[in-house]
């Protein structure tokens, strides 16, 4: 068994934050796992020795082959960084069902699952950290991408819990809350944003698609910078149980002490945007 440290990362597409967070770790000297859906993905690692593994985070026996493999080829798992999830823009009372159920397991259940799947080797070794990346839309929430903020607000709770019922066997949780980071997350979502003909939200497009591409906009933290600083905190003899960092981070921090009807008088004002007239929406 190396005495490296072993590490699997998910959602590592080029160009998003898991990407960089293999660099990053590879860089550290760790055994890096990047894994994706589809492998081809994943091209252009800087690091060779970075290992490429197809994983579907929805799926119970996609995610149960790849940390078996794991297992079997290195002997360990130190480190699960849980951070495949995708954007589920669009108004709440015109998104199906389908779409709700594919925001939490894409964003909420995929973690828990790669968390059942790992979790039983650290604790026979009593020792290990879980990774999960939220997002400061989990701690206030915005309009326009009401799904995404729910389930990762339901990922901060499971973190909560899980570092609560994992401290006794030695393995950590540490839960990362972006704010604005640069990825490709607003790319990959650009092409499913949709309104029906009939929709009465037809005013708000702007401001819709202003809210999807609100955490890559001016400001917004550089990737490698972000990675650089989780890679170091995930590394370090006491990993924090919570850290927060990008733009806007540090707003939306603060704001968690006002009062609530402030809050959402804030964020209407400054994410809600005005309708259009009928003549220029789109």
């Amino acid at each position: 068994m190396s005495s490296s440290k072993v590490v699997l990362v998910t959602g590592c597409s080029k160009g998003g934050i898991g990407f960089h967070l293999c660099e990053r770790f590879a860089d550290q000297g760790c055994v890096v796992y990047a894994t994706s859906r589809r492998l081809e993905t994943m091209q252009g690692f800087a690091h060779s020795s970075i290992r490429t593994l197809s994983l579907d985070v929805t799926s119970d026996e996609s995610v149960q082959s790849a940390v078996q493999h794991i297992l079997e080829e290195s002997g360990k798992i130190d480190i699960v960084v849980n951070n495949a999830g995708a954007l589920a823009i669009g108004p709440l009372i015109e998104v199906s069902i389908d779409q709700v159920k594919k925001a939490f397991d894409t964003n909420t259940f995929s973690a828990l699952r790669v968390a059942k799947a790992v979790i039983p080797s650290m604790v026979a070794r009593k020792r290990g950290l879980v990774v999960n990346i939220g997002s400061i839309a989990g701690e206030i929430p915005t309009p326009w991408n009401g799904l995404y903020c729910a389930a990762k607000a339901a990922l901060h709770s499971l973190s909560n819990v899980l570092a609560m019922e994992c401290q006794p066997f030695g393995v950590d949780v540490m839960l990362v809350a972006p704010g604005g980071v640069r990825s490709n997350i607003a790319i990959n979502q650009a092409a499913t944003l949709e309104l029906s003909s009939d929709s009465f939200y037809k005013p708000y497009i702007n401001a819709i698609l202003a809210r999807m591409n609100i955490s890559q906009g001016k400001g917004s933290m550089d990737t490698a910078a972000f990675a650089k600083r989780v890679v170091q905190s995930a590394l370090s003899p006491k990993p924090p149980a919570y850290m927060t960092l990008g733009h806007n981070s540090r707003v939306f921090a603060v704001l968690l002490w006002f009062p609530r009807r402030f809050v959402r008088w804030v964020i209407m004002r400054t994410v809600m945007g005005k309708p259009q007239s009928p003549s220029s929406a789109p």
